[in-house]
């Protein structure tokens, strides 16, 4: 099953300017049907799956835009919104962070400060980009997104984040051991989620859709088996796991820059669902504890899941924020 595209008639999604890469990273850049799926990939070759989404020919780009997805998610959680990003005049570059999609899935490098270098050498080493791009982040997304913009603020144009308690953070501390919260801890115990929820991909990743969601439907029979299949693929959901594994490490990091490095000078925008899990205080609580320079904004009528519940605004929103640097 493809884990891109695949929609018909009024949900039909327009990539035909999207290109497809698989890049070991430090080593070389390849088209996706040139590369075998079974590629070998050991450290520190990760090979990393992309969409690069250019704007149409004739077109000058007016910046590159960098969208980092989140968890049970990949690469496909935004393609509502690639297309028009790009038709705004961006160069849109969409990977499956490692461990994710069509990614390579190491058994280690689940930091945020590791994912967001992978991203920074496929911007900088496979694409070739020397401009400073715009970063754009959901839930684990947001994370990187954080972490990305905190390394390399001199290459970071704009940062937006949102939907996640940033680890370290005072809203994190607050919510990692709620209910709502649950799966910080279940995600967090070593191998036993990964024996509990293996062949049961779909009914467990659903939960968290539903859950999460203001609109539940726009996340599709066709989505959620796009995603299903994404993660019952060997390695998938072990690597997504890591993810939450590393959230002390990442915490004790971020606390770490703030002291050493003081705030991150980089424009930072805040975007939250409107009928999500944390209000205006609690977000600017977190960021402002993080970030010199800080701006909030919702998506009205979005739950968690804001690229697939409402696209069109999301668009409205990130393009409004770049336009506004």
């Amino acid at each position: 099953m493809s884990l891109s595209g695949g929609l018909t008639g009024a949900n039909k999604i327009d990539d035909s300017r999207w290109e497809h890469y698989r890049s070991i990273l430090t080593r070389y850049k390849a088209n996706i049907d040139d590369l075998p799926l079974d590629s070998p990939s050991p450290e520190p070759g990760v090979l990393l799956h992309y969409i690069s989404c250019k704007p149409t020919e004739g077109t000058r780009a007016k910046g590159t835009i960098l969208l980092i997805h989140g968890f049970p998610q990949t690469s496909y959680q935004f393609r509502r919104v690639i297309t028009p990003l790009s038709d705004a005049g961006y160069h849109v570059l969409v990977p499956d962070y490692r461990g994710a999609g069509e990614s390579s899935k190491p058994w280690s490098g689940y930091t945020k400060d590791i994912m967001a270098r992978d991203l920074f050498r496929l911007v900088t080493e496979h694409e070739g980009l020397k401009d400073k791009i715009h970063v754009v982040g959901h839930d684990i997304g947001g994370m990187v997104a954080h972490a990305y913009a905190t390394l390399y603020p001199e290459c970071t144009a704009s940062v937006c984040w949102g939907e996640c308690p940033l680890p370290g953070s005072k809203l994190y501390e607050e919510t990692k051991n709620t209910m709502a919260m649950f799966h910080f801890t279940f995600h967090a115990v070593p191998d036993l989620p990964e024996l509990l929820i293996a062949g049961k991909e779909r009914v467990y990743l659903k939960h968290f859709y539903d859950r999460y969601a203001q609109n539940p439907a726009a996340i599709s029979t066709h989505d959620l088996d796009v995603y299903a299949t994404a993660f019952a693929q060997p390695g998938a959901m072990r690597a997504g796991l890591n993810v939450y594994r590393a959230f002390e490490a990442d915490a004790a990091m971020n606390n770490k820059w703030v002291k050493e490095k003081g705030k991150c000078e980089v424009r930072c925008m805040n975007l939250w669902g409107g009928k999500s899990f944390a209000d205006e205080q609690k977000s600017n609580e977190t960021s402002e504890a993080f970030y010199s320079s800080v701006r909030y904004d919702t998506v009205d009528g979005s739950g968690h899941w804001i690229a697939e519940e409402r696209p069109r605004e999301f668009v409205e929103k990130v393009v409004a924020w770049i336009q506004s640097s």
